[in-house]
């Protein structure tokens, strides 16, 4: 689940007037809210990806734990769901177009640094690493959340920053 361990409040950090984009359709991918219908397949495309995710987010964010289970799963997207509810964080998965597989996922979220607006951190499954689908993605999530978004300065920890 992502949560930045050094962010304090949690309170929406949006303006309710924004209204929060909920589906993207293209070629490549469809991206769309995540929701607890997604447990399967999320599940599926993170066992996959452990070492990778591991690499990725390490200790700081202490997910995912090698011994993630299903019901942990469950209870993770049920809560990222909410936490889109109530307009704290935005969670998305990023699927095949006729959504039979999960590709991956976005998460839109407060910063933890006063320097940016949003931190947004994606991820795609380990066997699409380094393919022309995350170059893509990297590519359209940069374009999408200073275009369709209401930020000014975005971080993209892991991707800008060591």
């Amino acid at each position: 689940m992502f949560v930045s361990p050094r962010k304090g409040g949690r309170g929406a950090f949006l303006p309710e007037e924004f209204v929060v984009p909920t589906l993207v359709a293209g070629p490549r991918f469809r991206i769309r809210p995540i929701t607890a219908h997604d447990v399967v397949k999320d599940y599926g495309a993170v066992l996959g990806s452990l070492e990778r995710l591991e690499g990725r987010f390490g200790p700081e964010w202490g997910w995912p734990d090698r011994e993630f289970t299903f019901e942990q799963a469950l209870i993770d997207v049920a809560w990222m769901q909410k936490e889109g509810q109530l307009r704290r964080s935005f969670s998305y998965v990023v699927m095949t177009p006729d959504e039979e597989r999960q590709l991956g996922r976005i998460h839109v979220a407060p910063s933890d640094v006063p320097e940016a607006d949003a931190v947004v951190v994606f991820w795609v499954r380990a066997d699409e690493e380094d393919s022309s689908v995350e170059k893509e993605l990297e590519e359209f999530v940069r374009e999408w959340v200073v275009t369709a978004w209401p930020f000014e300065t975005v971080r993209f920890p892991g991707r800008d920053q060591p």
